[in-house]
């Protein structure tokens, strides 16, 4: 196994750790709120995004979101209130940060790749969970209002992940994760003012 690939797995296996225990208590949050303040649950559901973000940001490399989610959902399980399932959602939630770079077959990594996945991501969580909680039963505003916390949250998350992500790269972390030609570009790639595209 070569250093690349060593590192790209441990730096996956970290982001994936600090994941985990990030969404421990965001799902507790979220399943105590869930049926009766959908709003307010909606608000932690950025937790699952920011460290996917990191991930593929960081090392943009083929299946870095979703190996993350797996790690994470794998270091959740003994304490989340979901149990096992959160690893089935960590890696779907995972797959929809990454499928706008699959699309492009990873040869692109700008900053519009992460909010599109996002995006799709809380589009699909939103009908999911609007039918699966039988929110019909709340008033429109109520669901309106959970939707749109949703999207915020999602969207706010993917913001805060690349700010993380960026500070990283500039500090050298992960550079032997990367692929050669994206590690040798440093800032230009897209960490830092001047890689923003």
């Amino acid at each position: 196994m070569g250093r690349a690939t060593t590192a790209y797995l441990l730096t996956c296996a970290a982001i994936g750790v600090a994941t985990g225990l990030l969404i421990i208590p965001a799902t507790a949050f979220s399943t105590a709120t869930y049926a009766t303040l959908p709003p307010v649950s909606a608000l932690v559901a950025g937790a699952w995004v920011i460290g996917f973000v990191v991930a593929m940001r960081l090392i943009e490399r083929p299946g870095a979101a979703v190996l993350t989610g797996l790690i994470s959902g794998l270091v959740a399980t003994p304490l989340s209130t979901t149990g096992p399932a959160i690893v089935i959602t960590n890696v779907m939630f995972a797959a929809f940060i990454e499928l706008p770079f699959l699309v492009t077959l990873y040869r692109r990594w700008s900053r519009g790749l992460y909010y599109a996945g996002a995006s799709l991501l809380a589009a699909f969580y939103a009908v999911w969970t609007v039918t699966a909680a039988n929110m019909q039963a709340f008033p429109v505003w109520v669901v309106v209002l959970y939707v749109v916390a949703l999207f915020a949250s999602e969207l706010g998350a993917v913001a805060l992940g690349l700010v993380i992500a960026d500070r990283l790269r500039a500090a050298g972390v992960a550079r032997l994760a990367r692929r050669r030609g994206n590690a040798a570009r440093g800032l230009g790639r897209g960490a830092g003012p001047a890689g923003q595209h």
